[in-house]
């Protein structure tokens, strides 16, 4: 029989794969990024609140913690938006390159948010990361929409890692992702209340906005359920048995994941010029770099406490 540890590291992959998928679902889906993260949004929160009630979770908090919540939940919303938006801008392969710099956007932000020295080889490293976006911004000059919208949505994931880290320590992570996903989907609910009945143009509640294809019903079932409301909820339980490092090396797997498969799925859609393989390969080869690194500090940093 195999270990709990061989089973969740193997759960885990399965995890970081469906993550890697959600680009891909949101090419499939042919609704634009609003509705597509308000239903995303608003399903996931349903699938989650009924797990809570099946767990019987307390969902009273303090009402400072709530505060943050509310704000968590307004950058993850914009992180979506903006990550879709770029799909639909580009393609899978280029948004998934560009999102893997929020690692590098952690590393800036992160002596800021928890009062630490900056280290040397973050400065190496985003350098590195700089000179692999100027050769892909060279050499897909069609695609800067996509590309921008892309590094933006790399940002705000950052600014929502940095919040969720200090949180998850004093709350239930399932908890807090139930609020922080019911705030997202409210503050578009209320965007797109002003659009029905103030916007110039269509594009608020209306009844195109709720007729939808079965295909894309389907697509976002999946997205909401499978790739949101069950990936985040597994995620946190295999986390109980693997090590940082372990967990680390496989999320940076998650790009390239998205990649192949998005080249799998649509072909020709996904073929880019060789210099956008050179940069991504820069950039990706730079994550997995600072991610052993931090981990092995981590690990040295905890051998000397326990001495």
């Amino acid at each position: 029989m195999p270990s709990d540890k061989l089973k969740s590291y193997l759960h885990f992959h399965l995890i970081v794969f469906i993550w890697g998928f959600t680009a891909v679902l949101g090419a499939l889906i042919t609704i634009d990024a609003v509705p597509l993260v308000w239903y995303r949004m608003s399903l996931a929160s349903i699938f989650i609140f009924a797990w809570i009630l099946w767990k019987k979770k307390k969902l009273r908090l303090p009402p400072r913690t709530l505060l943050i919540l509310i704000a968590a939940g307004l950058v993850i919303a914009l992180h979506w938006l903006t990550f879709f938006g770029a799909i639909k801008a580009s393609n899978v392969s280029i948004t998934l390159a560009m999102i893997s710099t929020g690692a590098f956007f952690t590393s800036i932000m992160e002596p800021i948010f928890y009062k630490r020295k900056v280290i040397w080889y973050e400065i190496v490293f985003g350098l590195i990361v700089m000179a692999g976006l100027y050769i892909i911004f060279q050499v897909e000059t069609g695609y800067i929409t996509g590309i921008v919208l892309a590094l933006i949505s790399a940002f705000l994931s950052a600014v929502f890692a940095l919040v969720n880290g200090k949180l998850a320590k004093r709350e239930d992570a399932t908890v807090i992702s139930f609020y922080e996903l019911l705030t997202g989907a409210l503050a578009i609910t209320l965007y797109l209340v002003f659009l029905t009945f103030f916007g110039n143009t269509p594009k608020g509640f209306s009844a195109a906005f709720f007729n939808i294809s079965s295909a894309d019903l389907w697509y976002l079932f999946i997205l909401a359920s499978v790739c949101t409301a069950y990936a985040f909820i597994a995620s946190v339980a295999v986390m109980k048995h693997l090590s940082p490092y372990t967990v680390m090396l496989t999320i940076n797997l998650e790009p390239v994941y998205g990649i192949l498969l998005a080249f799998l799925i649509f072909g020709n859609e996904e073929q880019m010029n060789s210099g956008f393989y050179y940069g991504a390969a820069i950039i990706l080869s730079t994550v997995v770099l600072n991610g052993i690194l931090k981990t092995r500090r981590k690990i040295k940093r905890n051998k000397k406490a326990s001495l």
